[in-house]
């Protein structure tokens, strides 16, 4: 059987087993779970029913009143607190996936500007080497203005110590990176080292960066709105608190409504908490957040390859 043919095989049976054990063990995992962060309130809920639970069991033994309600009309206000839920969810997680094209686009741009310069631009290898430096600083500058962050190793090891923290100390590092790319691009113009056309082109490829780190900075700077949250939250602090009195009405086993209070109560605070944890995707306290550091590092790598690749090449022919 041919190598083509053994590649388009169906799964083996080994690997099948290992999505099997993969499944049960992302299922029951605790590390990246969003369950540390909400087991405290389900536990808090679990004892609020706990207590009503005991208040009932006096009250109707000794009073005989029956502390319960019915539970049809927590049906349909629990189909509309998830469907609230789902529309948060989903906000955030639309935050998240644009956060991610955008940052699609700076790998794209960072490595579009810096074939272009190296294509087009001076022979200097100085001047390369200085604009692909720089270019391959753009990702790691703005990784770090997303996350409130002020040094680097990387821009050090880049730009050196001294230019990185001039870099560092403006306002909007990545604007003065910006700039100074299209400084290098306009001396290169003066000098005639590069045509007007080509110029146009990288600029342009330039000005993209800055649309893409402004971008990020709108999902970074403007929050879901948090009335929103307020609302969602005390529809919940509502449902779940005074669900045990519903569940009282259906079930004979007192010792059951704690149990199932919780069993309800953790979907709805995993759905609000996962909301909270994707608005926010550049912040690295958060979950899922995006791996900004990687994706700097990879960009780096590629730049300063290009770079090498260049200078190391001797002047070829176009092949006929």
């Amino acid at each position: 059987m041919s190598q083509q043919s053994q590649n388009l095989d169906f799964p083996s049976t080994a690997s099948s087993s290992s999505k099997w054990e993969s499944f049960w063990f992302d299922a029951f995992a605790i590390q990246g779970s969003i369950t540390p962060h909400v087991l405290p309130n389900v536990l808090t809920v679990g004892v609020v029913a706990s207590l009503i639970c005991a208040v009932a069991a006096v009250t109707q033994k000794y009073l005989g009143v029956q502390l319960s309600l019915e539970l049809t009309p927590y049906e349909f206000i629990g189909t509309a607190l998830g469907l609230l839920l789902v529309l948060r969810t989903n906000a955030g997680y639309d935050r998240w996936w644009e956060a991610r094209k955008l940052w699609g686009g700076i790998v794209n741009q960072s490595r579009n500007i810096t074939i272009s310069a190296l294509a087009y631009g001076p022979q200097d290898q100085a001047w390369r080497e200085k604009f692909v430096r720089l270019a391959a600083s753009f990702p790691h500058a703005a990784r770090l203005l997303l996350r409130g962050q002020n040094s680097s190793k990387e821009l050090n090891a880049l730009l050196g110590a001294q230019s990185a923290s001039q870099i560092l100390d403006t306002r909007h590092p990545p604007s003065t990176i910006s700039l100074n790319l299209g400084l290098l691009l306009k001396e290169a113009l003066e000098k005639g080292e590069i045509d007007s056309f080509a110029y146009m082109q990288i600029d342009r490829e330039r000005a993209q960066l800055i649309d893409h780190i402004g971008a990020c900075e709108r999902i970074l700077k403007t929050p879901l709105a948090h009335a929103y949250s307020i609302k969602i939250r005390r529809f919940i602090a509502l449902f779940v608190l005074t669900l045990p009195f519903a569940l009282l009405h259906s079930l004979d086993n007192f010792f059951l409504v704690p149990l199932v209070t919780m069993l309800v109560a953790y979907p709805l605070f995993s759905l609000d908490q996962l909301g909270v944890e994707l608005q926010n995707p550049f912040n690295v306290h958060n979950l899922s957040h995006l791996p900004l550091d990687e994706i700097s590092m990879t960009i780096e790598k590629n730049l300063l390859s290009l770079l090498a690749e260049r200078g190391n090449s001797a002047e070829v022919s176009p092949v006929a």
